[in-house]
């Protein structure tokens, strides 16, 4: 089989496999992890969706919450959805509230980000989205990725 042929039949295998067109958020679970707490649209392990070209989670801030701090190749977008807060990017604070969103820089070295609920009552819900560059150039992307600090819902 040439490299032509096996394009040919990874493309066959794609259609097959990604059919989901709408994702439905109530039917996603949430999950705990060391960023904190958050729900998973497309992902990389997600491969029943109609492409793989972004990831995207909603991520949920309890009243006076915060989320892991982390280092990030940067060029992810955030929307917010509810709530009031400030992300904290390289040292440098930017206060947000719901329908603001947050540009995420893209550096050479990174940037470390950490995102904050200012409302000790009300919890915040975000809504991350970046390109899927994981296949391309690692889960690293050229900069690192690394959990700089854990969410404390988390462990």
């Amino acid at each position: 089989m040439t490299l032509f042929d096996e394009l040919l039949r990874r493309r066959d295998e794609q259609r097959r496999a990604r059919t989901r067109v709408v994702i439905k958020g109530r039917e996603l679970p949430w999950e705990v992890n060391r960023h904190g707490t958050m729900r998973w649209y497309l992902h990389p392990q997600i491969e029943d969706t109609a492409h793989q070209s972004c990831l995207i989670y909603e991520q949920r801030l309890d009243g006076g919450g915060r989320s892991g701090r982390q280092l990030h190749q940067g060029g992810a977008v955030v929307f917010f959805l509810d709530g009031q807060g400030h992300t904290v990017i390289d040292g440098e604070t930017y206060e947000w509230v719901r329908g603001d969103v947050l540009q995420l820089p893209t550096r050479e070295e990174g940037v470390v980000f950490q995102h904050f609920n200012d409302d000790p009552d009300a919890p915040a819900r975000l809504l991350f989205v970046e390109a899927n560059l994981v296949e391309a150039l690692g889960v690293d992307r050229g900069s690192g990725f690394e959990q700089l600090m854990d969410a404390p819902e988390y462990g």
